[in-house]
């Protein structure tokens, strides 16, 4: 199988599916930490080439609820972002994932098909993660991390290392990525419609849980909604 793994600097997915055979590629504007098959430049010029499986981790800074404050001040980013993010699920893939926190993509796009945490595949780390899946199962869990879940990740200081450490994906997920959409059929390649709900059409809602206000499908504080 031909997999792309977009935006994706540390390798980690691309190696999971190196390592049971397939012809894996990274991309991202960065170089990747580790050696392998990596190509530096954009992802929307990458996908020009014929690949059978997408899995992509566009940057989530102007997407995600934790900079929810700041959404009024970046507007213009945000539909750059939502852009972008809508190109990548329009790809002509056949089998497509993309991963990201919870954010504005579940309301300005569509929901999320699944919602994992690390600790579901080994990892003893507590960070909800969503993913959009186009001809693909929800990933199974493998191994419940019972004891000594942990928000590592959140409470690291701002700056650049916080940014990259959030943004590698865990070796569990990525294992299981590879271990379980590795060995699906090929599908023929199609093109899915997406589109971006206008922001005006957003209503503000509170969580009917913990009455917290907020206008996504997905409550950040509780995660009630899915």
């Amino acid at each position: 199988m031909k997999v792309l793994v977009g935006c994706e600097f540390s390798g980690r997915v691309r190696d999971a599916f190196v390592e049971l055979g397939h012809d894996a590629w990274s991309c991202d504007l960065r170089k990747s930490e580790r050696p392998g098959r990596h190509i530096v430049g954009d992802i929307l010029i990458a996908l020009k080439d014929h690949w059978d499986l997408l899995i992509a981790f566009p940057p989530c800074t102007h997407l995600c609820v934790s900079g929810a404050k700041h959404f009024k001040f970046k507007k213009d980013l945000q539909e750059d972002a939502l852009k972008f993010v809508a190109e990548i699920l329009r790809a002509k893939v056949g089998r497509i994932a993309i991963e990201n926190p919870i954010g504005v993509i579940s309301s300005r796009i569509r929901k999320p098909d699944q919602i994992i945490q690390p600790w579901m595949f080994g990892d003893g780390e507590q960070k909800a993660t969503c993913l959009w899946l186009k001809n693909l199962p929800p990933l199974k869990e493998t191994r419940d991390f019972s004891h000594g879940r942990d928000e590592r990740v959140h409470r690291e200081s701002p700056g650049k290392r916080r940014s990259d450490k959030r943004s590698r994906t865990y070796v569990g997920i990525a294992d299981a990525m590879a271990r379980q959409w590795g060995d699906l059929p090929i599908l023929a390649s199609s093109v899915d419609e997406v589109k971006i709900v206008p922001e005006k059409l957003i209503k503000p809602k509170k969580c009917p849980t913990c009455k917290r206000a907020w206008n996504e499908q997905v409550c950040n504080s509780c995660g009630y909604g899915f």
